[in-house]
């Protein structure tokens, strides 16, 4: 048995101890675990900064460290996370529905945990402690297999994890990080059946593809994010601009942030120059079509490729549009099933774009960087799921549960 095979064994024995726990055995834990987090604040900076020492050296994008960077206040924002994922409601043991049969037979269904959730994951360490508290809280044990890009940073949050669960007497195979770099770890992960449930991969388009096309192990799908925002005809010049520029700029590298602009074309000649001088003020690069360049020439010409691309920098791409059938028809042909928004004060195109355009998150007058466990009082979150079975948008703690059927009887038989 090699080194994988012995973690998935230990993860699947510690999954009976994590479905046994009692709420308040959880929540204690938790709690031991933010506070020890916040303690070894300079620890983890320390190791996060090597982390961040290799990226530069290797000509990591802006945008990328900044996911990849660790600061005190992040640092006390995750721990307020793994808080609030402490106060939630305990989604394990919820009696979801019950009916009797006309044999007297009562059926109901309950969550249950799923059991081992293994997450293979890019820079962000803080989906390391996001992960394990959503995992743990849902009564399941959890295998990382982080980026190389955050190796140190990801140890050093395991480390203080695994801290806190020892001193409440509950196993440290609670959680495991995969501290191998080699690619060929990560395929031989991927193939862990017996041991690991389930499978999900935050990270680029690149990791999502390859996970979903090699993994062995069911998969829940978490997408990139070609988040588009649709200005109407009827939209509030300065809520849409406001909207926009949060948007795009407040964090540039996330799957939530904008990359797509539509704009209606009997505002376009007005709007369109505001947008340009707003978006050029923060230093982003505007890929127009050419009813848009017409209108501001510094735009530069977008290929068909710019208006399907999740550029995790300052970049957006931008299309004029004859009505809001068209819009939803672009947004449906290009998005990634993420986010989408329009910026409208007619109820008639809110309700229609709301109806029409497929996506997880859908918007009507609010930023695409709200689509994110926090912000929607989940705590934190696993991932945002762009696909249509079990889960979908962002996943928080019953989104990691299953579900079995308990049936109560009075000695029937079947006839």
């Amino acid at each position: 048995m090699n080194e994988l095979e012995i973690m998935g064994r230990l993860a699947a024995d510690a999954k009976h101890v994590t479905a046994g726990l009692k709420i308040n055995e959880k929540n204690n834990a938790l709690l031991k675990i933010a506070d020890l987090i916040v303690e070894r604040t300079d620890y983890i900076i320390e190791e996060n900064k090597k982390d961040m020492e290799i990226g530069k050296s290797a000509g990591m994008k802006e945008s990328l460290l900044d996911r990849l960077k660790l600061t005190p206040d992040r640092i006390k924002g995750m721990a307020e996370g793994v808080r609030q994922v402490a106060a939630l409601e305990d989604p394990v043991g919820e009696v979801i529905s019950m009916w009797e049969r006309p044999n007297g037979l009562k059926i109901g269904k309950k969550r249950v945990p799923i059991g081992v959730i293994g997450i293979i994951y890019e820079s962000r360490p803080n989906v390391t402690l996001d992960a394990f508290s959503l995992c743990f809280k849902s009564g399941n044990t959890v295998i990382l297999k982080g980026g190389s890009d955050a190796i140190n940073s990801n140890k050093a949050i395991v480390s203080v994890i695994k801290e806190g669960l020892t001193a409440c007497d509950i196993s440290e195979y609670c959680i495991q990080l995969i501290e191998s770099t080699d690619r060929a770890v990560t395929t031989e992960f991927m193939h862990l059946n017996g041991y690991v449930d389930v499978l999900i991969p935050r990270g680029g388009a690149g990791l999502i593809r390859s996970v979903v096309e090699n993994a062995t192990i069911p998969v829940i799908e978490t997408g990139t994010g070609n988040c588009h925002i649709f200005v109407d005809e009827s939209a509030d010049f300065d809520m849409a601009l406001d909207i926009i520029v949060n948007a795009k700029t407040q964090r540039t590298g996330v799957c939530n942030a904008c990359e797509s602009l539509i704009v209606h074309k009997n505002i376009a000649d007005k709007f369109v120059p505001a947008l340009a001088e707003r978006l050029f003020t923060h230093k982003v690069e505007i890929r127009g079509d050419e009813r848009s360049r017409v209108i501001v020439p510094d735009i530069k010409a977008a290929t068909e490729e710019d208006y399907g691309k999740e550029y995790l920098d300052l970049i957006v791409s931008l299309v004029v549009v004859d009505s809001v059938d068209d819009a939803i028809k672009h947004i449906n042909k290009y998005n990634t099933g993420h986010s989408e928004a329009i910026i409208t004060n007619d109820y008639n195109n809110s309700q229609k774009f709301l109806d029409e355009v497929d996506a997880a998150a859908v918007y009507v007058n609010a930023s695409t960087r709200f689509t994110d466990g926090f912000e929607f009082g989940f705590g934190a979150e696993i991932g945002i799921s762009t696909q249509k079975l079990h889960a979908r948008g962002p996943m928080g703690l019953k989104e990691l549960t299953s579900t079995k059927y308990i049936i109560y009887g009075n000695g029937q038989i079947r006839k």
